[in-house]
C-alpha cells in the first residue's frame, strides 16, 4: 500500500525504476515508460524496442480512459503470396491464430510499435521526456544487472534461421548479444548490454525518429534485407500507432470493465464476464459465482465454458479493425451474451472442435502498472510476443525484434489472414476498471492466449469474490487450450475439484504455476475522511492521494510491487 505512487511489474529493479521516475516528481504515464524501457534491458526475452504496445491511461483531469494501440504492422512485401513461394501454408488442422506461420524469424516480424507509443504517451499525458525517463534502463545496461533464476530460466535464445523451413538454426548476431561466451550467461551474473544503451541514448537524442527514421531503421533494414526480410526504410517511417476508444461493459452495475479493443484479444474479457453475469442465474437457478464458490466444480465448470464460448467468437472475428469488419460492439453486448447461455451444458463440458495436438505460439511478455498522487492510472503491456520474439538481433544495437507477425494466418478466408500494412491478432490484453464512475483497478498479466482467461480469473476474484488485489493474483487458476482442447489446473485446484471435472468430461490435468500467466494490478481506495490530495491539474502538487493504493504482483516469479 502507498499513497505518492506505485508501480508494479514482473521484475524488481524495473518496479524500482519507475518508482524513481516518480520520486523525482514524474506522473504515472512518466514512470510506465521508464518501467517499460527498464524491462527491455532486465527481461530482454519478454519485452524491448523490437516489439509492440497496448495501454489503457485513465487521465485523472479528463476523467477518462484512452486506449493507445502501438502494435506492429505487416511490411510492404508480406503478402499470402511470398509465405506460399517459401513453403509456408496454412494447416487445416490448426484453426487458431498463426496458423501455418513459421514460430520466427525474419517472416514473422512486423514494424514495432513499442517507441512510437512510448513518445506517444510521454507527448500528450506525461510530465517528463526521454532523456529522464530512459536514463535508468541506460545505467542498467552500462553498469549491468544480476540475473535471476527465474528470468535465467528463459535465457535460451530461440532459433531463427533459414528462411525457408524455418527455424533450426540460431541468429549469430542474437547469441553474441545475448550469450556469454556463447553460452546463457549463469545465475548471478552481471549481463551488460552496451549496445541497448547506445540505442536509448539516440532516442534520448532523437526521440523516435532516431528508430523509425535514423540509424537504427537503417540497421533493422540492413538486418532484414541480409536474412531475406522484406521490412523497407519506408514502411519503418510510413509507422503510426493510434489512439482509439477501448472495448467496455458494465459488470453487477457497479463496475465498468474496460479492456483493450482490436487487434487486442482483451475485448473478449469484456465478452466473458458479459456471460458470466448474464448466463450464470440461467445455468445455476439461484446461485451467483460467489455462492458456488472455488471450492465447487461447477464455479470452475462456468468459468472454463464461458471462456470456451467467448474464444469461438475470438478466434472467429479478432483482426485488424482497420483492414476487416470486428463487430466488438455487437460481441460485447449482454444481448449477446444471453444468446450463449444455451450453448453451455451446465453440467458437461463441451468440445472446441477437432483437436489439433501440433505445436501452437506461446507468448510471453511483460505487464506493468502504475499510478500517481494525482490520481492517474496506467494498465501497460508491451512485448516480443514469444520469448527472445523472433530470435533476429539487430546487430549493434542490442535489442531483438518481436515475431508478433506469427499470429497472422495463411488460411486466405480468414479474417487475419497475413496482407501487407495489416496488424495481426494480437494476444496483449490491458484492463481498467471503473466502479461507480471513480478509477478502481488497473490490472493485467502475461502468458500469451493465457491473458484473456488469466485476467477473466482474476476479475472474478476481485469483484465477484472480494480478494484484495494480492489475493485475487494468488489464487488458484485454470489454462485452457482452445485448439487442443486441453485444460490445466494448478495442482492444489486440480486436486480440489480436478476429479469431479473429469467426470464431467473435461481434459483436465496437474499443473506447475508455469501456464498459468503473471499477474500485476493496481487498486484505487479513496478514503472520504482523508484530506483532500493533488489536484489532477497541479503538476507541482507534492500532497498524496486521498485515499490509499493497493498493489499486488505474482508470487509465481519475480514480480514485485513497490511504491511510496
Amino acid at each position: 500500500m502507498a499513497r505518492n505512487g506505485i508501480v508494479s511489474t514482473v521484475q524488481p529493479l524495473a518496479a524500482q525504476a519507475g518508482l524513481r521516475i516518480l520520486q523525482q516528481g514524474g506522473n504515472a504515464i512518466d514512470a510506465a515508460v521508464a518501467t517499460a524501457a527498464a524491462l527491455s534491458v532486465t527481461y530482454p526475452a519478454n519485452v524491448g524496442v523490437g516489439g509492440d504496445l497496448f495501454a489503457l491511461i485513465y487521465v485523472a483531469k479528463e476523467k477518462k480512459v484512452y486506449q493507445l494501440n502501438a502494435s506492429g504492422i505487416a511490411p510492404s512485401g508480406l503478402t499470402l503470396a511470398h509465405m506460399n513461394s517459401l513453403g509456408y501454408k496454412f494447416n487445416p488442422a490448426n484453426f487458431g491464430p498463426g496458423s501455418g506461420m513459421p514460430s520466427g524469424g525474419i517472416l514473422t516480424v512486423t514494424v514495432p510499435g513499442s517507441v512510437w507509443g512510448w513518445q506517444e504517451v510521454l507527448t500528450r499525458f506525461g510530465t517528463k521526456n526521454f532523456k529522464d525517463v530512459l536514463q535508468p534502463a541506460i545505467d542498467y545496461a552500462e553498469q549491468g544487472f544480476p540475473v535471476t533464476e527465474e528470468i535465467q530460466s528463459g535465457w535460451h535464445m530461440k532459433n531463427a534461421l533459414p528462411l525457408r523451413g524455418c527455424c533450426t538454426q540460431a541468429d549469430p548476431d542474437s547469441v553474441k548479444t545475448f550469450y556469454i561466451n556463447g553460452v546463457p550467461p549463469a545465475v548471478g551474473t552481471i549481463f551488460k548490454n552496451p549496445d541497448m544503451a547506445k540505442t536509448f541514448r539516440l532516442i534520448q537524442e532523437r526521440g523516435r525518429d532516431a528508430f523509425y527514421k535514423g540509424e537504427i531503421a537503417r540497421a533493422i533494414v540492413a538486418k532484414s534485407n541480409a536474412i531475406g526480410g522484406t521490412i523497407t526504410l519506408d514502411d519503418l517511417a510510413n509507422y503510426k500507432g493510434e489512439w482509439v476508444t477501448p472495448a467496455s461493459t458494465t459488470y453487477h452495475d457497479q463496475f465498468t470493465v474496460y479492456g483493450t479493443r482490436a487487434p487486442s484479444q482483451a475485448w473478449g474479457i469484456v465478452e466473458a464476464l458479459n456471460v458470466l453475469e448474464q448466463c450464470v442465474p440461467v445455468w445455476y437457478p439461484g446461485q451467483t459465482l460467489a455462492t458456488l464458490g472455488p471450492a465447487n466444480p461447477l464455479y470452475w465448470h462456468a468459468l472454463v465454458e464461458a471462456k470456451k464460448a467467448v474464444y469461438v467468437d475470438v478466434y472467429a472475428h479478432n483482426a485488424d479493425p482497420n483492414v476487416v469488419s470486428v463487430p466488438v460492439e455487437s460481441l460485447t453486448s449482454k444481448e449477446h451474451a444471453r444468446s450463449l447461455c444455451s450453448k453451455v451444458d451446465p453440467k458437461r463440458a463441451s468440445d472446441t472442435g477437432p483437436a489439433y495436438l501440433g505445436p501452437t505460439n506461446n507468448g510471453d511478455t511483460i505487464y506493468l502498472a502504475t499510478a500517481d498522487r494525482w490520481g492517474n492510472m496506467v494498465s501497460w503491456i508491451n512485448s516480443n510476443f514469444a520469448g527472445w520474439g523472433s530470435g533476429i538481433t539487430v546487430p549493434g544495437y542490442g535489442f531483438v525484434l518481436h515475431n508478433r507477425g506469427g499470429l497472422f494466418s495463411l488460411d486466405p478466408k480468414s479474417p487475419n489472414a497475413i496482407a501487407p500494412q495489416k496488424r495481426p491478432y494480437n494476444t496483449l490484453s490491458a484492463v481498467l476498471v471503473m466502479r461507480d464512475g471513480k478509477p478502481f483497478l488497473v490490472t493485467g498479466q502475461h502468458g500469451g492466449d493465457q491473458q484473456g482467461q488469466g485476467n477473466m480469473q482474476v476479475l472474478v476474484n476481485i469483484l465477484d469474490l472480494g480478494a484484495n488485489v494480492q489475493a485475487a493474483g494468488d489464487m488458484a487458476r485454470f489454462s485452457h487450450n482452445q485448439v487442443s482442447n486441453k485444460l490445466q489446473m494448478e495442482s492444489q485446484l486440480f486436486k480440489l475439484v480436478g476429479p469431479q471435472l473429469i467426470d464431467m468430461g473435461h481434459k483436465v490435468s496437474s499443473s506447475n504455476g508455469s501456464p498459468m500467466g503473471g499477474f500485476e494490478g493496481i487498486m484505487s481506495v479513496p478514503d472520504p475522511t482523508a484530506p483532500m490530495g493533488c489536484a489532477a491539474t497541479d503538476v507541482h502538487c507534492t500532497l498524496p492521494i486521498a485515499g490509499i493504493y493497493r498493489a499486488g504482483s505474482n508470487f509465481r516469479e519475480d514480480g514485485e510491487a513497490v511504491g511510496y
